[in-house]
């Protein structure tokens, strides 16, 4: 099967993959404008970035941020996505790392794409976005400071998250301070309903975080395995999708494609297409010197990728599946 997927197919096949989701009567999904109906999500990209900042906190000084021209910059790109035939875009920027969640309702409302935003503390690169209370509150009270988020919105925004952010370094067994962010955000996850995505890599560190999730009573159908993509043994990514998590596949881009595709086949083939997420892990408006300048947009996947998939051999509805009912039911709570 040859050529790009046009917005009215994807719009078909919206309508064709969510219609049993809705029947089943399967819940909402919170975005920055509020709850949707799952049926409404539409063509979802589970893992793009719009504001971070990943500069070290001493490296940040008051006034370098900039919210009107953060979403200035952002906003052609997500009307570019939304032309492209995408609907919902998932910014799993947590707390701590420039996460604004008043610049992701005023960019969903003007550029009418639904943006699902995240809570959450961030244990990866090197532990160095670790705020001082996290080392010093237990897995139980920062699981408390999660769902006040949740429950009450962030600060006085009145944006509820959609999802809960985590991460951990490649290393293991992990670290004590890792270990406690996983549990808490599991925590939180057993009790809000909310997929928990943790930003990951090798499938060693992905097992260990499925051990924590199970003896706080988690089940592994809400754990997001982030870049998955980065376990170079086939076999181990196939280990632990056979135990239930989700397998996420992102920072999809014209380098890393061929890759990709090659784990979207195997994944495939085992049986597992079912558990599979992709995104580019794309953006971003950085604030300070930078000024946001150095943005990658949102539509390789939509324009480039998806023929890529069509001419493996994939058929519409397995593209579908991962671009729209995946997706509704690793975020539907």
């Amino acid at each position: 099967m040859n050529g790009g997927m046009t917005r009215r197919t994807f719009s078909l096949a919206t309508a064709t993959g969510l219609a049993h989701l809705h029947a089943r009567g399967v819940g909402d999904v919170r975005t920055v404008t509020g709850p949707i109906a799952v049926h409404e999500l539409g063509v979802t990209l589970m893992h793009e970035h719009v504001v971070t900042d990943l500069r070290t906190p001493s490296e940040r000084l008051p006034g370098d941020y900039d919210r009107d021209d953060a979403i200035r910059t952002s906003r052609p790109y997500l009307e570019e996505l939304l032309s492209a035939g995408a609907k919902t875009l998932v910014e799993p920027t947590p707390i701590w790392i420039g996460r604004d969640a008043r610049a992701l309702r005023a960019l969903s409302e003007q550029s009418g794409m639904q943006i699902v935003c995240a809570t959450g503390i961030y244990g990866a690169a090197g532990q160095r976005f670790i705020p001082d209370f996290a080392h010093e509150e237990s897995a139980e009270q920062l699981a408390e400071r999660y769902l006040r988020e949740i429950e009450q919105g962030i600060g006085r925004s009145g944006v509820r998250p959609g999802i809960i952010k985590t991460g951990v370094n490649a290393a293991t067994p992990l670290p004590d301070v890792e270990r406690k962010l996983v549990r808490a955000a599991a925590l939180a996850s057993r009790r809000s309903g909310l997929a928990l995505a943790s930003h990951t890599g090798p499938a060693a560190a992905a097992r260990e975080q499925l051990k924590i999730l199970d003896a706080v009573g988690l089940p592994p159908e809400s754990f997001i395995w982030v870049h998955a993509q980065n376990e170079r043994d086939q076999e181990k990514r196939r280990a632990v999708a056979a135990e239930g998590a989700w397998v996420e596949l992102d920072g999809i881009s014209p380098k890393s494609a061929a890759w990709h595709l090659e784990c979207l086949k195997e994944l495939a083939y085992a049986g597992f297409l079912d558990q599979v997420l992709i995104s580019q892990d794309a953006g971003w408006y950085r604030p300070g010197p930078e000024r946001g300048n150095r943005f990658r947009g949102y539509t390789f996947i939509l324009n480039t990728f998806v023929p890529m998939l069509r001419s493996a051999g994939f058929s519409e509805a397995e593209v579908d599946r991962l671009l729209i009912t995946n997706p509704a039911r690793a975020l539907a709570s």
